[in-house]
């Protein structure tokens, strides 16, 4: 709160000779007046040779109330809704298809399936849904729930908002002991069969939500089934029509997989890359069947070092987003790429990226 103390001043003399009133702004507890200071009591102040009678008023000036400035986000978050079905309530769909998306003699198993939602689970691009596995565990409660990225875009695979679906890898290892382990939800998903019920709740998250701008670069990083945020985007923006939104820019798509037989949506990903040659690149890393030219297994890193310059100069503009959805361990060896070319225009890359990750624009979603 601001102050001001309005002062008319008269100086007055033993010789009762007067001086003109003077009038001045001053702050409320000292006075500067000419050469001299003085402090004031009540309405009179005394100095060392007169007395001063001060008429003060003093106003108080209260400036408006700052509002907040919300900041706007450049991802497409405006009315997305979160967490409508909870653990305790979820929603029952129906197993509509569920079909192995891997070759034979792929070295695991992965489904692509789509349930039922009636319209009940609005969820965007990007989002997750928990699914929680019929039975109950060793302790005689219900799984849990376990979330999955929705492999499908906010129209569903039939087009008609109804639907949702997921990517999801049978798990199945053998443990120290020399036992085979099955992950509970996984093994449940892939043995679905049409018209059984699922138990979904969410739907969940913000962190990979598509950009708003249709003339973003988007570069999508993906190991395995880390593929199904990125099919959900590539379906909205070379798939679909809206009204709203009509993708101009650029999707580059990196899938790292161990083997051909376990590449993922190819079929789909080459009809995109037909329709959108401008604006659709897609690069493959299988590390059990390629190598760099130093004999290094290709590991989604390692093609992308091949790119190295030009993403770097991708990564300068504020217009490129990258998501990275897959194994963990991808997020270092792309760090490893970038701290280089970053000191050579003398910019501390972790530095950079935290940048980034405020201006929303590295994005990760990682296990």
């Amino acid at each position: 709160m601001a102050t001001a103390l309005n002062a008319a001043v008269s100086l007055t003399s033993s010789k009762s000779s007067s001086l003109p009133a003077t009038s001045c702004a001053i702050a409320p507890d000292r006075i500067r007046f000419g050469k001299g200071a003085f402090y004031y009591k009540s309405n009179s102040v005394v100095t060392s040779r007169r007395v001063v009678s001060v008429r003060a008023e003093v106003t108080t000036d209260t400036p408006p109330a700052v509002k907040k400035v919300e900041k706007e986000s450049k991802k497409n978050e405006e009315g997305v809704i979160t967490n409508k079905y909870r653990p305790k309530e979820p929603y029952t769909g129906k197993v509509l298809l569920n079909t192995k998306i891997t070759a034979d003699d792929a070295p695991g198993e992965t489904w692509h399936m789509v349930f039922s939602h009636q319209g009940e689970i609005p969820y965007r691009e990007g989002q997750s849904v928990g699914v929680i596995a019929d039975g109950i565990d060793k302790n005689g409660k219900p799984h849990k729930v376990r979330l999955y990225s929705i492999a499908s875009s906010a129209l569903g695979d039939l087009g008609n908002s109804e639907t949702v679906s997921l990517c999801v890898k049978r798990l199945v290892y053998t443990n120290d002991a020399g036992e085979v382990v099955k992950g509970v939800c996984s093994n449940f998903l892939c043995d679905l069969k049409p018209g059984s019920d699922v138990k979904l709740t969410g739907p969940v998250g913000k962190e990979m939500l598509m950009p708003k701008d249709p003339n973003a670069t988007v570069i999508m990083l993906a190991t395995g089934t880390g593929i199904a945020p990125f099919r959900s985007f590539l379906w909205k923006m070379f798939f679909e029509k809206h009204d709203d939104y009509k993708f101009n820019g650029l999707a580059w798509l990196f899938l790292g997989v161990p083997t051909t037989s376990s590449l993922l949506y190819t079929e789909e990903f080459d009809k995109m890359k037909a329709k959108a040659p401008e604006n659709f690149r897609v690069d493959y890393a299988i590390s059990r069947e390629e190598t760099n030219d130093k004999g290094e297994k290709m590991y989604i890193q390692t093609r992308m070092a091949q790119y190295a310059p030009e993403l770097w100069e991708l990564l300068k503009k504020d217009n490129t987003f990258v998501y990275m959805c897959g194994l963990k361990g991808m997020e270092k060896g792309i760090d490893d790429i970038m701290v280089s070319l970053a000191a050579n225009d003398g910019i501390d890359w972790f530095d950079y990226k935290k940048q980034l990750k405020k201006a929303e624009q590295w994005n990760v979603e990682v296990y």
